[in-house]
């Protein structure tokens, strides 16, 4: 298919007030969630006799990629595959754990990997924190309280010294917790309608509270915003459920449906609404409640994914199933990292109520990492995007800022902005910009208007573009480096430091620093 021609330069406007703060930034916004699925975690995080192995089969050239991504919560281990697993599979010595089929995404599942090894990795890649699901589909409370037990008492019960016998002598002192996974839908093992899930859920919440005060809870909302049962299901949830837990998961997908590219591009305005309907939920339900409480958001799945692809379908037979097969290995272009880095645009903008997110999935399944068993691991074009908002943006504050540009028609969405930013201001002073454009066809100068406080201005200005000319480049096993973002040089400072700019080149993302 030809490219769209690309027209004259269009001017845009983005107007920063670095002095009025909107919300933090937590640290939990930079998660991502590993899956028993396909090879993400073997031949993925875990593969023994790899060259870059420890002695605990973790690759490094996997950890030295995690840490430069940055992620700080990883969600585990599932996802679909949590509402068949039996944790107690997964932990005590390796030859004695049993195989299992996985029903979610049709493998066997060996156990060589399980919570031990999860918390070992994580303390190994630096202490970045654990967010554990239960099972709620085919298990119930009493197995999340024996979990619970497990993973968080110190010592003196059967479960908490089993844990020690098992070679964890301290407790995993794991904080965040979800009850279940996607329990709206009919493709999940023990799916429930709302009102059967909220009673489980509640149950199970109060009990796990009862055990441990400190538990932080996350409720199961819709698996989508196209769901025919959302808004209601979060209703019926919460009414049940509200005082017992902290966060409403939401799961969204994108990808672009039957070539429609421009609606693709503007994905980022889907998860808005989303984002603002659970709201508008969650308030109205705390209202009705009259509760001091409040509940924020766990965006706990989230990315650009090809569901309907070859890659993303399981095997099928009921004499096949194997082990880490290749599954959901999408392979990401520029297109998908101006949308990835649209969304993250779109999780900061709501950072005051958005207060966890899992980027799904974090190596080879759907992923901005990809592995070659015993070979190479490199970076997806997506990688960048995440690298860098999380390496400017936490710590620090999203500011108010209001862009003015052109706007173009969507399929989807109706009218949506050429241009999508966010503005977040570190204690320092220094302001990180993340824009995209997501025009195919017009570029744009965009001038950053920066008010001054005691006439002092900015002094330096740096920025870094991914673009291609081709938006449907990515990096391969052959090629890992065929994008990754370059240098701007067309950023620059004006009017004493009061003022900045910078061109931006159809379908791009970029990040300008101002210190």
């Amino acid at each position: 298919m030809a490219s769209p021609s690309v027209s004259s330069i269009h001017q845009a406007q983005l107007d920063v007030e670095p002095h009025f703060r909107l919300a933090s930034v937590p640290d939990r916004l930079f998660g991502s969630f590993v899956e028993h699925l396909g090879r993400c975690v073997y031949t993925g995080i875990y593969e023994p006799g790899h060259p870059s192995a420890d002695a605990n089969g973790y690759r490094q050239d996997v950890m030295d990629l995690v840490r430069e991504l940055g992620v700080s919560t990883i969600r585990y281990p599932g996802g679909n595959f949590v509402s068949g697993y039996r944790w107690r599979d997964g932990v005590g010595p390796r030859d004695r754990r049993p195989r299992r089929l996985d029903l979610a995404w049709h493998s066997t599942e060996s156990n060589q990997f399980g919570l031990h090894e999860m918390a070992g990795w994580l303390k190994a890649l630096g202490g970045n924190e654990l967010m554990e699901a239960v099972n709620l589909g085919t298990q119930g409370t009493q197995e999340a309280l024996d979990l619970l037990e497990y993973s968080n008492i110190p010592s003196g019960t059967a479960l908490s010294d089993l844990r020690r016998r098992n070679g964890a002598e301290d407790p995993f002192n794991i904080r965040m917790w979800c009850l279940g996974n996607e329990m709206d839908g009919p493709w999940q093992l023990g799916h429930r309608d709302a009102d059967g899930y909220a009673r489980v859920a509640a149950m199970t919440a109060a009990a796990m509270r009862q055990m441990d005060p400190s538990v932080e809870l996350v409720v199961c909302g819709s698996s989508s915003h196209d769901m025919p049962t959302f808004g209601e299901w979060e209703r019926t949830v919460l009414e049940r459920t509200y005082d017992q837990v902290d966060f409403v998961s939401c799961h969204a997908y994108y990808h672009p449906v039957g070539g429609d590219m421009g609606s693709f591009l503007a994905s980022g305005v889907d998860m808005d609404a989303f984002i603002r309907d659970v709201i508008s939920v969650i308030d109205a339900t705390r209202a009705s409640l009259k509760s001091d409480r409040q509940v924020n958001i766990s965006f706990d799945e989230w990315n650009v994914w090809y569901q309907d692809a070859e890659p993303s379908r399981p095997p099928m037979g009921i004499g096949n199933w194997p082990q880490a097969p290749r599954l959901l290995e999408d392979v990401y272009s520029l297109a998908d990292a101006v949308v990835f880095g649209d969304l993250l645009i779109t999780l900061l903008k709501h950072a005051d109520r958005v207060r966890s997110a899992s980027l799904a999935q974090l190596v080879n399944v759907i992923a901005p990492i990809m592995t070659e068993p015993g070979g190479p691991a490199w970076r997806q074009t997506t990688f960048y995007p995440f690298a860098s908002t999380a390496r400017l943006a936490r710590g620090g504050q999203v500011v108010e800022s209001r862009m003015r540009g052109d706007s173009y028609d969507t399929a989807r969405y109706g009218d949506v902005p050429d241009l999508d930013s966010v503005v977040v201001r570190q204690d320092d002073g220094s302001l990180s910009v993340f824009v995209v454009n997501r025009s195919q066809t017009r570029p744009y100068d965009l001038t950053l208007r920066l008010p001054m406080k005691s006439g002092a201005g900015y002094s330096r200005v740096e920025a870094q573009t991914l673009h291609d000319d081709d938006i449907q480049a990515s990096n391969t096993l052959d090629q890992p480096d065929r994008v990754k973002p370059s240098p701007n040089p067309t950023a620059r400072l004006e009017a004493a430091g009061s003022q900045a700019s910078i061109h931006l080149p159809p379908v791009s993302w970029s990040a300008i620093h101002l210190s």
